[in-house]
């Protein structure tokens, strides 16, 4: 398949911690272009568990940077999600907006563009609704079962569920004995919002809602 000239290549690299590992996926990503007179224009690299959100995976960035006959390159399918199903999600977004889609360690090469595509695309949307359902089936079964055991299902009353200001305790109640306001403790903080921080203070029996 020839590459338009107005067209780019992006290479997706995800590790999860070790180095090495995405410096041998770059190093395969260029040996396959270098083999398939590809030239990739831009990397987008990160170092992430899959467990992370999109935005922390840079995949929100991946889609914001690919157009129209673009072309993108990972080393395999699992460097692009969490689970089967969001993996073929976003490839079938990709291919939605004409994107070449190139995985090296699978030998795909997909498009929107020929049957055989075609054929990989119809059968990863069977995937990816066999696993929504299998998903499904198996939280009936699980709920199910622990009912019928006599186990009450959701969070025992009086539980207090861990918080992200939880390490930052010691510092928020120095702040709030010095009289700063839940704006300010917020800003100091610089992550959460005022208002997820006054319920913080609230359930703890800090300080009442305000």
């Amino acid at each position: 398949m020839s590459q338009k000239t107005s067209s780019k290549t992006i290479a997706y690299i995800r590790a999860s911690t070790n180095k090495q590992d995405a410096d041998n996926q770059k190093l395969e990503l260029l040996d396959y272009a270098r083999k398939h007179s590809l030239k990739i224009d831009d990397f987008i690299k990160v170092t992430v568990s899959s467990n992370r959100n999109a935005k922390q995976r840079r995949i929100n960035e991946l889609l914001d940077k690919v157009t129209d006959h673009d072309t993108l390159m990972a080393t395999e399918l699992s460097r692009l999600g969490r689970s089967t199903a969001e993996v073929i999600g976003l490839v079938n977004q990709l291919l939605a907006k004409n994107i070449r889609v190139i995985l090296t360690k699978q030998k795909l090469d997909i498009s929107c563009h020929d049957m055989t595509s075609k054929i990989i695309v119809t059968l990863f949307s069977l995937f990816a609704e066999l696993e929504r359902d299998l998903i499904s089936l198996r939280t009936k079964e699980a709920l199910a079962s622990k009912k019928a055991k006599g186990i009450r299902l959701g969070k025992p009353r009086g539980v207090i569920q861990k918080s992200m200001y939880d390490k930052d305790l010691d510092k928020i109640t120095e702040w709030l004995e010095l009289g700063l306001s839940g704006r300010k403790i917020s800003k100091n903080l610089g992550y959460g919002s005022y208002i997820s921080l006054n319920t913080y203070l609230t359930k703890r029996q800090l300080r009442k809602s305000s």
